[in-house]
């Protein structure tokens, strides 16, 4: 009894800054002041844009996965680096992104919050062995049952989500001027809460800055890389402009520019092949998820990251602290 009194009273001591941390944690940011800016930012865009159940969302998920792993005595390091609520506040910026606004929608994803806590945690298990870590699979691969199941559940609307169909290229054109490049290239970063606002992506980049320089560096870039990949090769201009194929290459070069690498032109190199990889990982499977009108997610991020992590060579491990 003693024990469960000192683990309630630490845990809602320490309760603000482990759900403040898991939205940083999001761009593998262990900083409270990180979360909060990120959270910021969240809201400032999904109210700009006219979603704001999508800034409420994200906070339930969050809430709600972190909650999870508190009732489940999961690790506590796991807990204090915010590790429980990465994967919720992500499914909790899905589910109104790409489902109507149902009570049943909201009870489908707190459950959907809750399991992906408890599927990081069985992921970890496995993906440990090969010494990666699970990322943001988690939330992709509950959030994908979730969306595939509204197809045939009434009371779970897939509002908004997209009519399947066969991929096939497109031929429309976008403003190149550089003002637009700039918003092009900042909502590639907002995108990864499924916002589409430039001062959402600008926020999120003061908020890697607060943490670390390397990974607000290697945000812009790999948002700059996937830009330019993207329309030197002729993708979906619209999509292009709405930042649909730089997210996964933003986490992707922070993963391995400012995570799992270490600091040399070697893994400089390998994080730009990384970004680069990305983009077409990220057209692929738009195409093949097409037919099920299903949208990847962070499923892109999550394929490149391990492509390019489970080599294992040498310059890929982080340089031990002095």
């Amino acid at each position: 009894m003693a024990f469960d009194t000192v683990f309630m009273q630490q845990s809602v001591k320490d309760f603000p800054k482990t759900v403040a941390r898991g939205v940083g944690q999001v761009m593998f940011q262990d900083n409270m002041w990180t979360g909060i800016l990120f959270l910021a930012g969240i809201f400032w865009g999904a109210y700009a844009e006219g979603f704001p159940l999508v800034a409420w969302g994200g906070l339930v998920g969050m809430l709600v996965s972190t909650l999870t792993g508190y009732i489940l005595r999961l690790p506590d390091q796991n807990g204090a680096q915010g590790l429980w609520g990465f994967n919720g506040v992500l499914v909790g910026c899905a589910f109104p992104t790409f489902l109507g606004n149902t009570v049943w929608m909201w009870l489908g994803m707190i459950l959907c919050s809750a399991l992906s806590t408890i599927a990081r945690s069985g992921m970890d298990n496995v993906f440990s062995r090969w010494k990666v870590s699970s990322f943001t699979f988690p939330f992709v691969f509950c959030t994908w049952i979730f969306l595939l199941s509204s197809r045939l559940f009434i009371s779970f609307p897939p509002e908004y989500m997209g009519s399947p169909e066969f991929a096939h290229g497109s031929h429309d054109t976008v403003s190149l001027a550089f003002g637009d490049l700039v918003v092009y290239w900042l909502r590639g970063i907002s995108q990864i809460f499924l916002i589409k606002s430039w001062v959402c992506g600008a926020f999120f980049l003061a908020g890697l800055a607060v943490s670390s320089w390397r990974a607000a560096m290697w945000g812009a870039i790999s948002s700059a890389i996937a830009l330019f990949i993207a329309l030197v090769w002729g993708g979906p201009q619209t999509d292009i402009a709405n930042g649909m194929y730089g997210f996964s290459a933003v986490l992707t070069g922070i993963a391995l520019g400012a995570t799992f690498c270490n600091f040399s032109w070697r893994s400089a190199i390998w994080t730009v092949c990384g970004i680069i990889s990305t983009v077409f990982v990220q057209a692929a499977m738009n195409a093949f998820f097409a037919p099920m009108g299903l949208p990847t997610l962070t499923g892109p991020f999550c394929v490149t990251t391990w492509m390019f992590l489970l080599p294992a060579y040498k310059f890929l491990q982080p340089k031990p602290a002095k």
